[in-house]
């Protein structure tokens, strides 16, 4: 059973491609059923851990600019699930962790891009969190490991997000990915699969590339916290690719 998954959210265009993270993505919701899904989304930013906790199908957000047409018009049929939400804030009281609930927000893309394509039917509750870019890393992970116990209650748990996210970078027409995205990304697969939580919450300062690889840290967050909301000792790489030379497709279970 997987409890907690780091998945890369790529642009709004995924639900649309045909590729090899998409037919990845497709697999992974095949074999994954939870009763419930907790996002983690950097499309979300709050000081305080904010939780969606609604009855109804969520409204879309649509968070981008200047895209195709028929993104606009997809719509993902979502619930929430109260019940779950206020086991989440439950939680997170329980270890310190001050947070909120929220009733009115939408899903962004950075939920419904991959869920679209993982669990297409909607027929899975989803609970919306927020982040905090600007919290200390360990504190990241901190916040994950209070929810550790979701998953014994076949609750997943996904941070969304992107390990390489610069959109100052991006080539559209781009068929390789380019080598200082691969790099960053080697040091943080090593680091990840060794559990070496030390170096990757200085990885600012260690990581190769790092400041180029992520220039804000909102899109890198969610990997910490779905980092210590896993059960396993054994973190493991799932799937990696790339697209416009560097935006990195990368998946983790924890």
């Amino acid at each position: 059973m997987i409890n907690s998954l780091f998945l890369c959210h790529g642009g709004p265009t995924l639900v649309i491609e045909n590729n090899e993270y998409t037919n990845f993505l497709k697999e992974l919701g095949e074999k994954t059923k939870p009763k419930a899904i907790v996002v983690f989304t950097a499309h979300w930013e709050n000081k305080i851990t904010t939780i969606s906790s609604i009855d109804t199908c969520y409204e879309m957000i649509y968070d981008f600019y200047g895209f195709q047409e028929e993104l606009y018009s997809i719509k993902y049929g979502a619930k929430g699930s109260p019940e779950t939400a206020s086991k989440i804030q439950q939680l997170l009281k329980s270890h310190g962790i001050e947070s909120k609930l929220d009733t009115k927000r939408g899903l962004d893309h950075g939920v419904w891009d991959i869920l679209y394509i993982m669990y297409p039917k909607a027929n899975i509750p989803v609970i919306q969190v927020s982040i905090n870019p600007y919290m200390a890393m360990n504190r990241q992970y901190d916040l994950g490991e209070a929810i550790k116990s979701l998953g014994e209650e076949d609750i997943l748990v996904i941070g969304s997000g992107s390990t390489v996210h610069n959109l100052a970078t991006v080539d559209w027409t781009a068929a390789e990915p380019v080598q200082w995205a691969i790099d960053f990304d080697n040091w943080l697969i090593e680091k990840v699969e060794n559990n070496d939580k030390d170096a990757l919450f200085s990885y600012q300062d260690l990581a190769p590339y790092a400041k180029r690889a992520i220039p804000r840290e909102e899109h890198i967050v969610p990997l910490f916290i779905a980092m210590g909301s896993g059960q396993s000792n054994e973190p493991k790489l799932l799937h990696r690719s790339y697209a416009y030379g560097t935006l990195s497709y990368i998946c983790f279970q924890f």
